[in-house]
């Protein structure tokens, strides 16, 4: 469905192949970019009421698209090393680990999964720790512990969600 709220989902595609240009200029403007149709894409769904179950899916995973890549690319720059880098992603070991879970028990028809809290804090500091990075500033290792935190956190919260009705859209972020 071409919808303006999916269109500003998928721009998040090509803005992450911008990192292959390795000027730091470009790669903040694709950043700042991401987190603008990234902040205001579901604002126009519930806006002009084009909230969908495929554009419920490809926002988390355009966001996810766009932070892989240019994790992907800083790290082959060795911008980032490989212990900041599965911390960073640690959210997304989390929800998987959660989606087995929710399979294994054969309820994952069952379940109510929305946007959730610690999903979008850790989208949100993703993108504020690739811009520091995109300018060469670097953290201690205890601010990408964090991420291991917020993926636990994630986990825990998903665990809280009641089962779902039949008017319940199916959406992980």
């Amino acid at each position: 469905m071409i919808t303006l709220s999916n269109i500003l989902s998928f721009i998040r595609a090509p803005l992450a192949l911008l990192f292959l240009q390795k000027d730091p200029a470009i790669r903040f403007i694709a950043i700042l970019l991401a987190m603008i149709t990234d902040s205001v894409d579901g604002y126009f769904a519930r806006k002009y009421k084009s909230a969908s179950r495929f554009g419920a899916i490809l926002d988390p995973a355009m966001d996810k698209f766009f932070v892989y890549f240019a994790l992907g690319a800083l790290f082959l720059e060795s911008q980032i090393n490989l212990w900041a880098l599965i911390a960073m992603l640690s959210r997304d070991a989390c929800l998987i680990i959660y989606a087995l879970l929710a399979l294994i028990r054969r309820d994952w028809a069952s379940l109510t999964l929305r946007p959730i809290r610690w999903g979008k804090a850790t989208t949100a500091l993703q993108f504020f720790i690739l811009m520091s990075i995109t300018f060469n500033l670097h953290f201690p290792w205890h601010l990408y512990a964090i991420f291991v935190f917020m993926g636990i956190f994630a986990f825990f919260e998903l665990l809280q969600f009641p089962k779902k009705s039949q008017n319940d859209k199916v959406i992980i972020n």
